[in-house]
């Protein structure tokens, strides 16, 4: 027998949950996310309970407990239970009535079985009773400590219930799979057999999952085979993936935590701050890490421009597109540079400059004064404004 004794499920915040919803004789079993992390041995993050209790019965065993319920999402059978200051997503039983591969519509269940089914991958269809012994109806266990990742039943089955779960496979295998032992043949048949109804899905929706995906600390294999299937032309036109196993190289070699949109900016790609609806601050980042990579900017000037952190990622991105080592001295040029500031203002330089002669004398002593290694000083660069 499996069972988990993670502090979180033994929390008597958490607890107080459980025994709310079986004292009135409903069932009280932790499911997904929370399950399949707990047994892997990483962080929880989120906790959610499944329950036979109809919505409207949760809430009054919550009221009944004295426990504060938010009803989050009553159609679709949710109802956050915050105890202790932490949320409990509590989700009555569902079995899936109609799906159009972007939603579905569903209806309560009596049985764990049926709300097992509906669910995407094995590794998520994985429950816990309240004292942490671990139900596993479909299986899941075994693909779970054998990290493979495996949609429930039909793969392509569950594709047409809803496209994002192509998305989500190479996003959990990144995570979660084992990468010696790759990826399921049967999954990769069926996402590359239904990759029409992607467009179906919201940029939105795509953007987040490509995100996270993105986030994991190697999601190379999991990008490559997206390529590989034809889902990373589809999402992204134009996007090569080449630098992106370099790139992560790199990071670990300059002990760099991951970063989306670094890596992002290494696949390239058409409109891909419109494609996936990213913030304007994740397209500014794109955007500025593109132009500064391509660019011909030493490291002192980046780090003077965009500051250490933004010329550290250009820094690495270049090296990865150009097939080169990591250079940690550069990093120390950059730094010097962000901590950089240029001597000379305008008014230093007038009246007897005046408009683009101003900006344009302005330009031409912050370039000598970045090529001398920000070294020049304030009087040098006056006497060579006073010759110019």
């Amino acid at each position: 027998m499996t069972r988990i004794t993670d502090e979180w499920l033994t929390n008597p915040a958490t607890q107080a949950v459980c025994a709310a919803l079986e004292a009135g004789g409903a069932q009280a079993l932790f499911v997904g996310g929370c399950v399949r992390n707990a047994l892997l041995g990483v962080p929880v993050s989120d906790i959610d309970i499944a329950t036979d209790a109809r919505p409207e019965r949760v809430l009054q065993l919550a009221a009944a407990a004295g426990i504060k319920a938010v009803p989050t999402g009553l159609d679709h059978g949710t109802v956050t239970l915050v105890s202790g200051g932490i949320p409990h997503e509590v989700t009555t039983f569902r079995r899936d009535v109609e799906t159009d591969g972007r939603r579905a519509v569903v209806a309560f269940a009596e049985r764990v079985e049926e709300d097992a089914a509906r669910r995407d991958f094995t590794m998520n269809a994985l429950y816990a009773r309240p004292d942490g012994t671990v139900l596993d109806p479909l299986g899941g266990l075994a693909d779970l400590r054998a990290r493979k990742v495996r949609f429930i039943g039909d793969a392509a089955a569950r594709i047409h219930e809803d496209y994002l779960r192509s998305l989500r496979y190479f996003r959990f295998h990144a995570w979660y799979g084992d990468p010696e032992m790759g990826f399921d043949p049967e999954a990769l048949a069926a996402i590359a057999g239904n990759l029409e109804g992607l467009s179906r899905l919201s940029r939105e929706r795509v953007g987040a999952e490509m995100l996270k995906l993105l986030a994991a600390p190697d999601p190379a294999p999991s990008v490559a085979a997206m390529r590989q299937t034809g889902v990373l032309a589809r999402l992204l036109p134009g996007a090569d993936d080449r630098a992106l196993a370099p790139l992560v190289h790199l990071e670990q070699a300059a002990g760099v935590a991951p970063d989306p949109i670094r890596r992002l900016a290494a696949l390239g790609g058409e409109d891909v701050a419109d494609r996936l609806r990213l913030s304007r601050a994740q397209a500014r980042q794109l955007d500025q890490l593109r132009h500064a990579a391509a660019g011909t900017a030493g490291a002192g000037e980046l780090g003077y421009r965009l500051g250490v952190e933004a010329a550290r990622d250009a820094l690495l991105l270049r090296a990865a597109i150009s097939g080169q080592p990591w250079d940690a001295g550069a990093l120390e040029s950059a730094a010097k540079g962000a901590r950089a500031s240029f001597p000379i203002r305008a008014g230093d330089l007038m009246p007897r400059l005046q408009g683009p002669a101003l900006g344009a004398r302005l330009k031409q002593l912050e370039a000598e004064w970045i090529a001398s290694g920000f070294r020049l000083g304030r009087e040098e660069l006056l006497d060579r404004a006073g010759r110019g």
